[in-house]
């Protein structure tokens, strides 16, 4: 059974005097036990809509989600017992200190108390967070910790983290990455959305890349790093011209790099274009796959039309 299970799963906003708006549209999604799953999206393509629905914050204008084998709408108390989450925007009691949160929390949560201080503080160790300040007193990053302390503390079979690493400096990342890993291997799941490709690319075992709330394609991320195309840079010993590439199978967005340079990219096998430079002297072909950030634009590229629905600052608040 998947950890968490989508179907047709739709969102829609009415505006007044205009077509619903879809922030979310026929989401069918699975993730499985003892992933890393990777939700990849710039601001605004429905990544917290989805997270939104899957807790029951909000409910969906069509189709189902199930979380730990629990129907979100129907048993939605029973189902967050056994999620860890983390808010996009972490709203806390300002006048409590770090570790009286975590106290209430604790006994707000119920069961091994004691047992989820000690984990507590365990992460804000590793996180090198000081509980002794009020809420007020912190950074946006330092909070940030706190929510992952308070996300993480109950060991959840399931984490929920939205846009995690949002004001962590670039060593507390390594951290991060370093205990997801081990959640991972705990046979735990985390569900994380991100528009951060390195992140992604660091520890997520598959991705889902949304679009104006639409799922553009899920795969596993060494699938989409693996030879969809791949860059080429061809140096002939003549002077180089575009030209000589005109009509080769799988070659595109050619430009000249030097005077006798040229770099493009290939799609598909080799042998049309070695077959249409044989006549040249050839100094150096070199190849190199395409990095995720590349491969997410073909996916999310400016080439494509945007919605014509129209956005209001309010609906992208909602997303």
């Amino acid at each position: 059974m998947a950890v968490i299970q989508t179907h047709d799963l739709t969102k829609a906003y009415n505006v007044r005097g205009k077509p619903p708006f879809v922030a979310l549209q026929s989401l069918d999604m699975a993730v499985e036990q003892g992933e890393i799953f990777g939700y990849l999206g710039p601001n605004g393509a429905g990544k917290t809509t989805t997270i939104r629905l899957l807790l029951d914050l909000i409910r969906p204008t069509a189709g189902t989600a199930q979380v730990m084998g629990y129907d979100v709408n129907a048993d939605s108390l029973e189902m967050r017992r056994l999620v860890g989450f983390l808010p996009g925007e972490l709203n806390l009691w300002r006048n409590l200190t770090a570790a009286q949160t975590v106290d209430y929390v604790a006994h707000v949560r119920g069961g091994d108390v004691p047992a989820q201080k000690r984990h507590a503080r365990e992460i804000g160790e590793r996180l090198n967070f000081d509980f002794s300040k009020r809420i007020r007193e912190y950074s946006t990053g330092n909070k940030r910790k706190l929510g992952l302390v308070l996300a993480m503390m109950h060991k959840p079979p399931l984490l929920i983290l939205d846009e995690p690493t949002t004001g962590l400096d670039p060593l507390l990342q390594h951290t991060f990455n370093a205990m997801m890993r081990e959640v991972r291997d705990e046979g735990r799941t985390v569900f994380l959305s991100s528009h951060m490709l390195a992140e992604v690319q660091a520890i997520c075992d598959r991705v889902g890349i949304i679009r104006d709330g639409d799922m553009k394609a899920i795969e596993r991320v060494d699938a989409l790093t693996e030879a969809k195309f791949h860059w080429v840079t061809l140096q002939l010993r003549e002077q180089a011209e575009p030209q000589i590439l005109d009509g080769v199978a799988g070659v595109s967005d050619v430009s000249l790099h030097n005077s006798h340079t040229l770099r493009f990219r290939l799609t598909g096998e080799h042998d049309p274009l070695l077959r249409a430079i044989s006549d040249y002297y050839v100094v150096r072909l070199e190849t190199r796959e395409p990095s995720l950030e590349e491969i997410f634009l073909t996916y999310y590229g400016n080439d494509e039309p945007e919605s014509a629905d129209p956005v209001t600052a309010e609906q992208k608040a909602r997303r």
